[in-house]
């Protein structure tokens, strides 16, 4: 596609096509790396502040890890994606980036539980719009044919964020900390213990949250100054490119809104389709977070005797591989056959499949860390198409109200993960009723995926389809 950019024999349209890729998406890839990071960093943190923050526990980082995070986040979900819609993607997005930046460096100050639980609420309420924003920004800018792709490339931004910061918050982490090192010597390993001194008085877990925050507050400056809220904005476009791509998408729009998908705000939250879809991704959001923010304290429990910082820092690089290749070959199949539906809900079955596979205990370090690359997979790969589905009935303010609908209640999932994974940890010594749950609660949601029926693909033109599916379930 971007090969096409600068290429004077291409089409107006295919020229605009392939500068907003180039333009826009690395952007929008750096925001949600960082963006991520912060959610990937906090299991990994929540390793030493359980024993630096009196009454720190599984239960209280579960807590505030997720249902204070996503309850904030609740509350401006839906007002932030409409103002995407109706007033500035850039200023919008600028200010979700600042103010996430500070707020998750502030992070680095928590001396008690409900310093936590007031820090995540905070973060929750700064980040609320981003996600679901972004879905929406990407609907003015990339017609149908190219949106799971689009979306692929910026979703993979959470597989990269997972794969780099482990390592690189491993060195900010041992600051202040005893770490024990393994050396050979005569033929023999010794294990030594090395300290690291604090750095200004504060220790690794909050340099890590400062580390990581400050570049947001960067990004937000950067998207201000070169994110471009829609085509026939861009200067960067000649005057026939924006005419192209204004014509295409509105087009597009013209075609959703024959085939009935021309419905209030009003209508659209309260439609059979959106509800379900919210249902669908909550339960597979409780698996995502429960996995992603407990995956380095199950390593350290099942493997204690074995597993060093070091080696655990390592080995949590390896599951975003499987997400990172999941997003990228679903984006591309699913565009290629423009089918939604399976190419969603298939991923997520092989998930739970795999992350009911971890539940067998004696498994060698490596098979485990091979299912929970699978697991990882199928709690990413779905995303490209999942995201394309709101948008095969819904326009203009409906599919950002929609969009903002199903990602807030969706989201909640991220609260009921990690906290009922921390409370069943607590009460039952064990992690294996939590994922369990995790296991049932990614089934049902691919369950519904299938059901729902949207995003088939039958030969039949595109309004067509998206009356009869509509039909189908209002």
């Amino acid at each position: 596609m971007p090969i096409a950019a600068h290429n004077p024999s291409a089409s107006p349209l295919d020229r605009a096509r392939s500068k907003a890729y180039l333009r826009l998406l690395p952007i929008l890839f750096a925001c949600y790396v960082i963006a991520y990071v912060d959610r990937n960093n906090v299991g990994l943190a929540k390793l030493k502040m359980i024993d630096d923050i009196p009454g720190f526990t599984a239960t209280s980082f579960g807590f505030g890890a997720g249902t204070c995070f996503f309850v904030g986040y609740l509350l401006l979900e839906i007002p932030g994606t409409l103002l995407v819609e109706k007033w500035s993607a850039r200023k919008w997005i600028c200010r979700i980036m600042l103010t996430w930046g500070v707020i998750a460096s502030l992070t680095a100050m928590v001396q008690a539980p409900w310093h936590f639980y007031v820090i995540r609420f905070l973060l929750g309420l700064a980040e609320a719009g981003f996600f679901p924003g972004i879905i929406v920004y990407l609907t003015h800018w990339f017609p149908s044919r190219d949106r799971a792709r689009a979306l692929s490339w910026f979703l993979i931004a959470t597989p990269i964020a997972q794969f780099i910061s482990p390592r690189l918050s491993y060195y900010m982490l041992r600051i202040g900390s005893d770490e024990t090192v393994q050396s050979l010597v005569d033929g023999k390993m010794v294990e030594t213990i090395v300290h690291h001194p604090m750095l200004l008085g504060l220790k690794g877990w909050q340099w890590m949250y400062i580390g990581w925050g400050l570049p947001a507050v960067i990004l937000g400056v950067i998207v201000y100054l070169f994110m471009t809220d829609r085509p026939r904005n861009a200067n960067w476009l000649t005057q026939d490119e924006r005419d192209a791509l204004e014509n295409e998408l509105a087009n597009e729009k013209a075609h959703r809104k024959a085939a009935g998908g021309h419905m209030t705000l009003k209508q659209a939250l309260g439609h059979p389709k959106v509800l379900l879809l919210t249902a669908a991704y909550f339960f597979i959001v409780t698996g995502n977070y429960g996995v992603e923010m407990f995956l380095p304290s199950i390593l350290k429990d099942w493997y204690k005797d074995t597993l060093t910082d070091s080696m655990l820092a390592w080995v949590l690089m390896i599951p975003p591989i499987g997400s990172l290749v999941g997003q990228l070959f679903v984006g591309w199949s699913s565009d290629r056959t423009k089918e939604r539906r399976f190419h969603a809900a298939i991923p997520i079955y092989i998930g739970a499949a795999a992350l009911a596979l971890t539940m067998i205990r004696g498994q060698s370090l490596t098979a485990m860390i091979l299912l929970f690359t699978a697991a990882a997979l199928g709690t990413k790969a779905y995303l490209p198409a999942f995201w394309t589905l709101p948008s095969l009935f819904l326009t203009e303010a409906a599919a950002a109200g929609s969009i903002g609908l199903i990602n807030s209640f969706g989201n909640l999932g991220g609260a009921v993960g990690p906290n009922l994974l921390g409370f069943l940890k607590d009460k039952t010594g064990s992690y294996l009723p939590g994922i369990l749950y995790l296991c049932i609660s990614m089934a049902v949601s691919a369950t519904i995926i299938i059901a729902l029926g949207l995003g088939r693909h039958d030969g039949k033109p595109a309004a067509e389809k998206n009356a009869l599916a509509d039909a189908e379930i209002a």
